[in-house]
């Protein structure tokens, strides 16, 4: 059995918050609403609000201006870095990739999966699961989910590697466009056949990165599932105390 973790209210609050930022809802230059107003609409206690809103002027969405109140400042550069999984996993090259496609199918979708692509439990997805290695390690296992409907005149069910990204190849045949990105990182247990492909022992955990593309209306067209192997991950982040 597969656990999540699911991350503290104010990170998911601080996410949806982004979120707005990106869409244009909260636009630069903008206050957002204030911490009564985010727990009214969110029906968040004071202190999570306030934790989530620090944790945005941290990573620099927002920033503090004496008599203005909280300020939207956009999108910062670091930003792009963080969505780095994000974007390999809508643009890999599976042909130039080092490793290998382990499976292509069609199976039922995850009830995970199947809530961001407004799926009924028992509906069928197409799968295709790619093993990337590094000098013969395993060290990224990627499961990208597409409903059905997506996939007729692609090549998406061809179990030979794809000679161009996922993005690429959608947009040049079904006349689609992605639009944003958001990405999702939970750890858990990995299942069987997960730990073998992985190279994993009992026990040991992974990380779960939910990559969701979407379009400029908000649909999922793709959802990949970035396992990375848990302890061989090393997170850093540095910022300023002011």
């Amino acid at each position: 059995m597969a656990y999540e973790v699911e991350a503290p209210k104010y990170v998911r609050l601080a996410q949806t918050i982004q979120r707005r930022i990106e869409d244009g809802t909260y636009a630069p230059g903008t206050r957002v609403p204030s911490e009564n107003q985010l727990v009214q609409a969110f029906g968040m206690s004071r202190p999570t609000v306030v934790r989530a809103l620090e944790l945005l002027k941290r990573d620099g969405w927002l920033e503090s201006r004496q008599g203005f109140g909280t300020i939207v400042r956009g999108r910062p550069a670091v930003a792009e870095q963080k969505s780095r999984r994000g974007r390999e996993a809508l643009e890999r090259d599976e042909s130039q990739t080092p490793g290998r496609l382990v499976a292509v199918d069609r199976v039922p979708v995850p009830v995970r999966v199947a809530s961001v692509l407004g799926l009924p439990k028992r509906a069928e997805v197409l799968m295709r699961r790619f093993l990337v290695e590094e000098e013969g390690e395993a060290v990224e296992l990627v499961s990208s989910y597409f409903p059905a409907g997506l996939v007729d005149g692609t090549e998406l069910g061809s179990s030979e590697p794809l000679g161009a990204g996922v993005r690429e190849h959608l947009e040049g045949r079904k006349k689609v466009r992605f639009d944003h990105v958001t990405e999702r990182v939970s750890a858990r247990l990995p299942d069987a056949g997960e730990a073998e492909l992985l190279g994993l022992p009992d026990g040991v955990p992974v990380l779960s990165v939910l990559v969701i593309g979407f379009d400029a209306s908000g649909q999922a067209l793709q959802v990949s599932d970035v396992l990375l192997p848990a302890d061989r991950q090393e997170l850093e982040d540095t910022y300023r105390l002011n």
